[in-house]
C-alpha cells in the first residue's frame, strides 16, 4: 500500500476548495491500495481556506523552527500545519506505508517545489512541512510529476 495526497484521488480538500484529480491515482484508492491522507486537513484547516506559504526556508526549517507557515491574511498557521504533518505521518507508519504521492508546490505536501513566501507565484527549490518530516522518518516522497515510480516500485 502506498500513500496518496487526498486531493489527487480527487478529494475537494485543497485551500481553494478544489481537487487535483489524477484518475489513476483515484482507482488507486478505489481498490484499497493506497490510503488518503491531507495533512492540512488533519492540521484542522479549513476548506477553502487562505493560501499559505512559508516564510523563511523550506518545511524542513519549519521542524527547525526558522521559518514559519503564512497565509494571505497574515495568520500564522504554523502549528497547524506541523500538528497536520504528525498526525499524517502517525497514520502512514500504522500502516506501513513507506512511500506517498504528495501535491507539488504546496507549503505541506511539496517534494521538491514550493513557493518562495511571498504569494507572487515565485517558485523555489525545497518540500513542504509534511514532506520535510515524512522523509526524516524514512518514507520516500514522490509527486505528481513522478508518481508512476511510487506505483512501480514494489
Amino acid at each position: 500500500m502506498i500513500g496518496i495526497s487526498a486531493c489527487l484521488a480527487g478529494i475537494c480538500c485543497r485551500y481553494d476548495g478544489g481537487t487535483q484529480k489524477i484518475s489513476e491515482l483515484a482507482e488507486l484508492a478505489a481498490n484499497g491500495q493506497a490510503r488518503l491522507i491531507c495533512p492540512e486537513v488533519l492540521g484542522e484547516l479549513p476548506t477553502p481556506r487562505n493560501p499559505a506559504e512559508i516564510l523563511g526556508g523550506d518545511g524542513s526549517d519549519v521542524w527547525n523552527g526558522t521559518a514559519r507557515v503564512m497565509d494571505t491574511a497574515g495568520n500564522d498557521v504554523t502549528e497547524a500545519f506541523k500538528a497536520g504533518a504528525l498526525k499524517a505521518l502517525t497514520q502512514l507508519q500504522e500502516l506501513g506505508i513507506d512511500r506517498i504521492i504528495l501535491k507539488e508546490r504546496s507549503p505541506s505536501c511539496g517534494s521538491r517545489m514550493i513557493y518562495d513566501g511571498s504569494f507572487s507565484g515565485n517558485k523555489v527549490a525545497g518540500v513542504g512541512v509534511a514532506a520535510a518530516l515524512f522523509q526524516q522518518h524514512g518514507i520516500r516522497v514522490f509527486s505528481e510529476e513522478n508518481w508512476r515510480q511510487a506505483v512501480s516500485d514494489n
